[in-house]
């Protein structure tokens, strides 16, 4: 009867964040705004993310009509001295698939 609950899921490969690439949401990943910020739901890994304001929401939002990270960036707002943060976040979700390279146009 042990592990009859167990699936077996390979590992996604480790992706590296880069911000002068195209990145996008995971085609299975939701969106949901809240005052605070959103939540974003991974259904193929079940796992819950938390953005924790506006601007990050608005760059994730951003990253499918920019060229790159830094220019989804920039459309929120954000000036180069007000990076740092946003990449890193941005490092995060690639780490746990929540956001994927995108196929180049």
């Amino acid at each position: 009867m042990r592990g009859l609950l167990t699936v077996a899921v390979p590992a996604p490969a480790h992706v590296g964040f880069d911000p002068e690439q195209g990145w996008r949401l995971h085609p299975q990943v939701a969106v949901r705004p809240e005052p605070f910020g959103a939540l974003l739901y991974h259904f193929g890994t079940r796992k819950l993310s938390f953005l924790k304001n506006r601007t990050i929401l608005a760059v994730v939002q951003a990253l499918d009509d920019h060229p790159n990270a830094r220019s989804a960036c920039r459309a929120a707002g954000l000036d180069d001295t007000q990076l740092a943060p946003y990449l890193k976040a941005l490092g995060v979700l690639a780490a746990s698939n929540m956001v994927v390279p995108r196929e180049s146009r």
